[in-house]
């Protein structure tokens, strides 16, 4: 019989540890996630993807993006609203008037929210005008 007692307190036991454990599950990491992938596409939708890259900014700037420290950056100022990318476009520069549309995406996850951005220009020059040496689309 004392065996018995002992046996299923012993359960018991097992089973009250294993749900505390469960209880008491804890995040992988104190940092909302922030990774995206960034693409480069040929035309109007971007159909034809010329070039991505990954990015991912927390805990640490990391990637295949060749620069991930200066595109996280780049990121993080944009607080999550990738149009403020177009707000600064160098005006000295100039451009050919010639058709020939590429295509900028982003999406994933910015501070633990989900973004999905794309913008198309004209062609390559007006795009590098426009991002005026920002590291985020320079891979």
């Amino acid at each position: 019989m004392r065996y018995r007692i002992a046996a299923v307190s012993a359960a018991a036991l097992l089973t009250l540890a294993g749900a505390t454990g469960i209880a008491e599950a804890k995040p992988d990491s104190l940092y909302a996630p922030s990774a995206v992938v960034l693409t480069l596409g040929q035309g109007e939708n971007g159909a034809t993807v010329v070039r991505a890259s990954t990015l991912s900014c927390a805990p640490t700037a990391q990637g295949t993006h060749p620069d991930p420290k200066a595109a996280c950056t780049a990121l993080a100022a944009t607080a999550g609203s990738l149009d403020t990318l177009l707000a600064a476009p160098d005006s000295t520069r100039v451009c050919p008037m010639i058709y020939d549309p590429v295509t900028v995406t982003a999406d994933g996850v910015w501070q633990g929210r989900r973004v999905s951005w794309k913008h198309t220009f004209s062609n390559s020059c007006v795009m590098s005008a426009t991002f005026n040496g920002n590291a985020l689309f320079a891979f």
